[in-house]
């Protein structure tokens, strides 16, 4: 009976007993936990920065590639099933899911600091250095974190609904393990996706957690200490956790309509009070640059210039998203169910990253606006403390309390929906793929993601985030390569016109 039950919850035990670990040695040596990460971290950006380059601008080719192709034409599902939700459920939970708090994060800091701090070849706080800062912003928020998604959620759809096999990662090793997904090597494949999703999430929650507790500061002076913070992360593990517990339908879809409904408020106010042409023309000459550039800026790790900046934002960007897939993937198959490749390839490249573009010119643009023409200093604000950079830019707009009261509530709804969405994921990952997740295994990885949060900002903060995100997600992106071709196979096998 032990040994039928090691083999049942094998995933799951080994993949808690390793995050269990992480924590437990955060707690007993957060300073050789700090250390050990960093060399590892180090080594990683050493050796392989330009693997993560040419593999997320090869997942973007090779998704277009499929849409496409005759591919496009096949349903993730039977031949004749329909969606399962509305257009607009759908692309809210595709938004929610994957980018939510990281967009309130950086969506004014990261184009200041690019701004401030360029590569050595453009002149700090230059022209230049804003159109820069505004495309690079673009470059990172745009169609490749989406490619990266897209490659894995792909492949659980079609394995799952088309193939009829669980909603795991390993399913779709299928076509060169065979039957061995059931044994010892899928385990260990789901195991990494589970360790990459914790640790991406984790991240994620870190920076949400810092922003809340910045605004909340700006706000009501509430004092700038670790514990608030991690008070704060507390407080909406509670919450999130209840969430999940509800399940998607009652629970993240109605966070997640709720949540582009007031993402949208906020952009529209910050747009209408400010100065709209510069935004729209911001908008269309970055998006000019963006596409102009695409392919130079995919590839591009600036050897001649010390490699730092690339590593500093493309491959932790990289290696973020990439760390978020399994969660992301597993959640937006299991919404997808029903489209056609090419609907499901084509839409969720395009529609979250052209909502992803007006934000950053809205926030990024009017921040730019405020620093070059209006004397705000807004970019020392950036470099000095990247949280805060939001509340400092809502200050130049009338009824600023209530903006910046409006911006903390999206950044909770987010946290909420961003970890609602990973607790339920987690559960399926180490429950056999099953949509019916016991409440225990919820309880066990919501608590988890915010132990694995706080235990990283008591470590080391900003950076130990940054730090584990791109050392978690390297194994991982070595599964994403085979997980293109292993697609690639099945889909051969299917018979279209």
């Amino acid at each position: 009976m032990l040994r039928e039950y090691l083999r049942k919850e094998g995933v799951f035990l080994l993949s808690a007993g390793i995050v269990l670990f992480f924590i437990g040695f955060g707690i007993a040596r957060p300073d050789l936990l700090d250390a050990v990460s960093s060399a590892v971290h180090a080594a990683i950006l050493d050796y392989f920065s330009w693997l993560y380059l040419i593999s997320v601008f090869f997942f973007l080719v090779f998704a277009l590639v499929l849409a496409l192709s005759r591919y496009g034409t096949i349903k993730l599902g039977h031949d004749a099933e329909r969606p399962q939700y509305g257009f607009f459920g759908w692309v809210a939970m595709l938004f929610a899911a994957g980018m939510g708090i990281g967009l309130l994060f950086w969506g004014v800091s990261e184009p200041l600091i690019h701004y401030l701090q360029p590569p050595p070849f453009i002149d700090p706080a230059s022209p230049d250095a804003a159109a820069f800062a505004m495309r690079y912003a673009f470059f990172h928020w745009g169609v490749h974190p989406w490619a990266i998604y897209t490659i894995v959620s792909l492949s659980i759809a079609y394995f799952s609904f088309r193939r009829g096999m669980p909603a795991l990662i390993s399913s779709c090793f299928y076509p060169v393990l065979g039957e061995r997904i059931y044994g010892p090597a899928g385990k260990m494949v789901d195991v990494f996706a589970v360790v990459a999703t914790v640790f991406g999430t984790a991240t994620s929650l870190g920076f949400g957690a810092l922003q809340i507790h910045s605004g909340l500061t700006h706000l009501y002076g509430l004092p700038s200490t670790i514990s608030v913070t991690i008070g704060i992360i507390v407080i909406a593990t509670a919450l999130f956790m209840a969430s999940a517990i509800l399940g998607v339908e009652k629970g993240v879809q109605v966070l997640s309509k709720l949540n582009i409904v007031l993402a949208t408020v906020l952009l529209l106010v910050v747009l209408g009070l400010g100065s709209t042409p510069y935004v729209f023309n911001v908008f269309i000459s970055t998006f000019g640059g963006y596409v102009n550039n695409i392919i130079d800026m995919s590839l591009q790790s600036y050897p001649f210039a010390g490699f730092d900046w690339s590593r500093d934002w493309t491959v932790f960007y990289w290696a973020w998203w990439i760390s978020w897939s399994p969660f992301v993937g597993l959640f937006v198959a299991r919404i997808s169910r029903g489209r056609t490749i090419r609907e499901f390839v084509l839409t969720v490249l395009t529609v979250p990253t052209l909502f992803t573009f007006v934000w950053f010119a809205v926030f990024g643009g009017s921040a730019l606006h405020l620093e070059l023409d209006r004397g705000a200093d807004l970019a020392a604000v950036a470099g000095a403390d990247v949280s805060l950079a939001l509340f400092a830019f809502l200050e130049h707009y009338p009824s600023a309390g209530l903006l910046t009261l409006i911006a903390i509530i999206v950044l909770i709804v987010f946290f909420i929906t961003s970890a609602d969405s990973a607790t339920v994921v987690l559960g399926s990952l180490t429950s056999g793929g099953s949509l019916i997740v016991p409440t225990y295994k919820k309880a066990i990885w919501g608590l988890s993601l915010s132990a694995v949060a706080i235990t990283l900002l008591v470590t080391g903060g900003l950076s130990s985030l940054q730090v584990m995100a791109i050392t978690a997600a390297f194994p991982f992106m070595l599964v994403m390569i085979v997980l293109c071709y292993t697609l690639a196979i099945g889909l051969s096998q299917e018979k279209v016109q």
